[in-house]
C-alpha cells in the first residue's frame, strides 16, 4: 500500500500514535526526576567555597567586634589574635614574668585579652596606686571553676567574693573577731612567741644537719592562726595536720598555670568530667576537710563560750538565723575559714623561706642581724613587738625580704564595678585588671637596686628605718589584706627568733641555691636545705 503522507495540520498525530507520545513523556518526566538531585548537588558543590568564605568572613568579623568592643582605641597593648586574642603569647607558669616583660613595650597600663574577655594590666607604683584606690576597681571576677566548689551569689568568703553586702559583712566581721582575739594586743604577741619556741626546738632537733625548713615553718606559721580560727595548735607530726597543709599546698598548684585560665574562659569545659576533676579536686578535698572539722566543733558548741574563729561564726548564724537577708552561713563560715587559714599560712610562710634563703646568700647581713638582736635582746629573753622599734636593721631585713621576695606578684584579680577612668584611659565596667605587683616592688624609678637584695632600701643615712611609700606587699585599697598586721607580727616575731638561736649556712655539699623564684600563685624559692648550727 502506498504510503501518504498525513496534511500539515495532523502531521503529528498521523506521524506518531497517541499511546507512544505518552510513553515518551512518562520516559522523559522520569529522566528529569533522576538528573534533579545531580544537578542540584553539582550546584551546591559549586557554591560550598563560596559558602565557607562568606561563613569564616563572618566569623572573623564577629571575632573583630568582639575583640575591640568597649576598649578605648588609644589604650595600647599587644595586637590580639583571631578567637584566642593574647592567650598564647604570655606564660602561665610565670605570669607575672610575662607581663613585666609586656610593659616594657607597651607602657605601665595596657589592654590585653585572653579569647573575648577583657583584660587590664596595671604597672608601676603610680599606676597601682590610683588603681587600688579607685573605688570602681573594688569588684572581682567571676570564675566558673570556683562555682564547681561551691561558691554562689553571697556566699564566697572573702578573698574572691563579688563586692557587695555579703563581702561588707564577711570582712568587717573577721577583721573585728581576729582583733577580738589578740591581733595587735599583747597576748597575740605572746602566742607568736611561744609557737616561735616549739620551731626553734624543731630546729634544733636536726642537730645541725641539712634539712629543708619548709614543712616546719609552714607548721608554725599555720598553727597561730589555727589557734584563732579552730581554737587549738596542732604537733607538727600530726597527721591531720600534716593532711591539710599538704591538701592547701595541693590546691595552690592545681589553681595556677594555663589550664584553669582556659577553663574560667570557656566553662564548657567544666562539663569534662575528668579534665574538671583533674584542676578542682584538690581544692574540693581541701573543702571536704575543713568542712569536717567544721561539723566536728559544732558538736561541742556552747553559745554561752566563745573559744574561737568558728564559735564566733556559729554564734552570728544562730543569731541572724530568722533573717531573710542575712549574709552567715554554713557556706560562708566554710568559705572564710578556708580563707583565713589560706592567708594566714601560705604568704607568710613563703616570705620566712625567702628570709632564711637571704641569710644564707648573704652572710654580711646574717652577721648585722646577729650583732643587733645581741646589743638589744641578748641571747636568753624572748622578742617581743616593742624591740622592733629598736631594730632599725633586721627591721628593713624582713621588709627587703618582702620586697625582693615579691610573694604575691599578682595578687587576686580586680575587677571594674562601673565605666571608670584610669591613667586618662576610659575602661569600661566588667574589665578584669591585673595588679601587676611585682612592678611596684621592683620599680626602677623607685628602688635603688631593684633586683638585688639590699636592706639599705629602708634605711636613712644615719642607719634608720625608712618607710618607703612604693612599699605595698599587702596591696591597697578596699581590698588591702586584713591579714597584713597578723602577718607583721608573725614575720617580726619568728625571724627574731631564729636569728637569735641559730646561725644559717649552706650545706658543704650543695650549691649554691638559686634566687628564682618557683611560681604558682605565689612566688616561693626552690627547694634547698640549709643548716642550723646553735649559736
Amino acid at each position: 500500500m502506498k504510503y501518504m503522507r498525513p496534511a500539515r495540520g495532523q502531521e503529528l498525530r498521523a506521524w506518531q500514535p497517541q499511546q507512544e507520545t505518552e510513553i515518551w513523556a512518562a520516559e522523559f518526566s522520569e529522566m528529569a526526576l533522576l538528573s534533579a538531585p545531580g544537578a542540584l548537588l553539582a550546584s551546591c558543590c559549586s557554591s560550598l567555597p563560596l559558602l565557607g568564605l562568606f561563613l569564616v568572613t563572618f566569623l572573623l568579623c564577629l571575632d573583630f567586634l568582639k575583640r575591640r568592643k568597649g576598649w578605648s582605641t588609644a589604650l595600647p597593648g599587644p595586637p590580639s589574635r583571631p578567637f584566642v586574642g593574647n592567650l598564647l603569647q604570655v606564660d602561665f607558669d610565670n605570669l607575672p614574668k610575662s607581663l613585666t616583660q609586656l610593659s616594657k613595650k607597651y607602657g605601665n597600663i595596657f589592654r590585653f585579652q585572653m579569647g573575648w574577655k577583657n583584660f587590664l594590666v596595671v604597672n608601676g607604683y603610680e599606676a597601682f596606686k590610683e588603681t587600688t584606690i579607685n573605688e570602681d576597681t573594688v569588684d572581682r571576677p567571676s570564675l566558673p571553676l570556683l562555682s564547681k566548689i561551691g561558691f554562689k551569689k553571697n556566699s564566697e568568703g572573702i578573698v574572691f567574693a563579688r563586692y557587695g553586702q555579703a563581702w561588707k559583712d564577711m570582712r568587717r566581721f573577721s577583721l573585728s573577731t581576729l582583733r577580738n582575739f589578740g591581733l595587735g594586743k599583747k597576748s597575740l604577741d605572746e602566742r607568736i612567741g611561744q609557737e616561735a619556741s616549739c620551731l626553734c626546738r624543731a630546729f634544733t632537733s636536726e642537730q645541725g644537719n641539712p634539712f629543708d625548713p619548709h614543712f616546719l615553718i609552714n607548721n608554725a606559721v599555720s598553727n597561730v592562726i589555727c589557734s584563732i580560727v579552730f581554737g587549738d595548735r596542732f604537733e607538727y607530726t600530726d597527721k591531720k595536720f600534716q593532711r591539710m597543709l599538704h591538701l592547701f599546698e595541693e590546691a595552690l598548684k592545681s589553681g595556677s598555670g594555663f589550664l584553669p585560665q582556659v577553663m574560667n574562659l570557656i566553662p564548657v569545659l567544666l562539663k569534662i568530667p575528668w579534665l574538671l576533676r583533674k584542676v578542682i579536686e584538690p581544692q574540693l578535698d581541701l573543702m571536704h576537710f575543713i568542712g569536717e572539722i567544721i561539723k566536728e566543733h559544732q558538736k561541742t558548741w556552747d553559745p554561752e563560750i566563745t573559744r574561737d574563729f568558728i564559735d564566733a561564726f556559729l554564734f552570728e548564724i544562730e543569731k541572724t538565723k530568722d533573717n531573710p537577708s542575712s549574709n552567715f552561713s554554713q557556706e560562708n563560715l566554710l568559705f572564710t575559714t578556708a580563707d583565713l587559714f589560706g592567708a594566714g599560712t601560705e604568704t607568710t610562710s613563703t616570705t620566712l623561706r625567702w628570709a632564711l634563703l637571704y641569710m644564707l646568700l648573704y652572710p654580711d647581713v646574717q652577721r648585722r642581724v646577729h650583732e643587733e638582736i645581741d646589743s638589744v635582746i641578748g641571747r636568753d629573753r624572748k622578742p617581743t613587738m616593742q624591740d622592733q622599734v629598736n631594730m632599725p636593721f633586721t627591721n628593713a631585713v624582713i621588709h627587703e625580704t618582702q620586697r625582693c621576695g615579691d610573694i604575691a606578684p599578682l595578687a587576686v584579680p580586680h575587677m571594674t564595678c562601673r565605666d571608670t577612668e584610669i591613667q586618662g584611659y576610659f575602661i569600661p565596667k566588667g574589665v578584669t585588671i591585673f595588679t601587676n605587683l611585682s612592678s611596684v616592688l621592683k620599680d626602677e624609678t623607685v628602688w635603688e637596686r631593684p633586683h638585688q637584695f639590699h636592706p639599705e632600701h629602708f634605711l636613712d643615712a644615719d642607719g634608720k628605718f625608712m618607710k618607703r611609700e612604693a612599699f605595698i606587699p599587702f596591696s591597697a585599697g578596699r581590698r588591702v589584706c586584713l591579714g597584713e598586721q597578723l602577718a607583721r607580727m608573725e614575720l617580726f616575731l619568728f625571724f627574731t627568733a631564729l636569728l637569735q638561736r641559730f646561725t644559717f649556712s649552706i650545706p658543704s655539699k650543695q650549691a649554691r641555691p638559686s634566687e628564682d623564684p618557683v611560681f604558682t600563685q605565689t612566688q616561693a624559692p626552690q627547694p634547698h636545705h640549709i643548716c642550723a648550727q646553735l649559736r
